[in-house]
């Protein structure tokens, strides 16, 4: 099943208050960005993010569910109608995010 856009557009309303929040369509997902690193994403009409300890420390029963078949467990955030709580639950994150993977630069190789 595929997220909708409508979903996303209120995750993405939910989160308006922080800067630098973008994201990036992939097989009918999308990806969350919080200043330009990977936060989570919405997979089949869910907000997941990664399981770093500051968010553990901020949800109290943490549910971790899979994005799609093969990938890492995230944790399930289902209490997105609380703009209060996702704004200090991106923040707290955000320290603890991988930097983003530098891109190789593709050149034309000399013999």
């Amino acid at each position: 099943m595929a997220s909708s856009k409508e979903y996303l557009e209120y995750v993405l309303e939910q989160l308006s208050d922080l800067e630098e929040i973008s994201y990036r369509a992939m097989m009918n997902e999308y990806i969350i960005y919080y200043r330009d690193k990977v936060a989570g994403g919405i997979y089949d009409d869910r907000l997941l993010i990664k399981p770093v300890k500051s968010a553990l420390s901020l949800i109290q029963n943490p549910i971790y569910e899979l994005p799609y078949e093969g990938a890492k467990e995230m944790l399930l955030i289902d209490d997105i109608d609380n703009r209060v709580f996702l704004t200090e639950l991106f923040n707290a994150i955000y320290d603890e995010l991988p930097a983003p993977k530098k891109k190789k630069k593709r050149g034309i190789y000399n013999e």
